[in-house]
């Protein structure tokens, strides 16, 4: 059996999508699951790097829940912040 993933990542650009019709559609935004910490960690590394934002947290029902904000994820993923 495999392992569950376990955390996410939550990215996308600061720009805003335009609609066919020309309005703003807000952010991008994607998730993409891990499972492990190390490659949520590597991940959320690559998306700043881009000058992206980045959220990332555990998957439920995984405990102890962790929540890291964008503030953190820099501190987080090793990069100083």
């Amino acid at each position: 059996m495999t392992q569950p993933d376990i955390w996410y990542v939550t990215f996308g650009s600061d720009k805003t999508a335009n609609t066919d019709d020309g309005a703003s559609a807000g952010r991008v935004r994607s998730t993409r699951t891990f499972k492990t910490e190390v490659d949520a960690k590597l991940f959320a590394t690559q998306i700043l790097a881009k000058g992206w934002t980045a959220s990332a947290g555990t998957l439920n029902p995984y405990q102890p829940k962790q929540v890291v904000g964008p503030a953190e994820v820099e501190r987080w993923a090793g990069l100083g912040g």
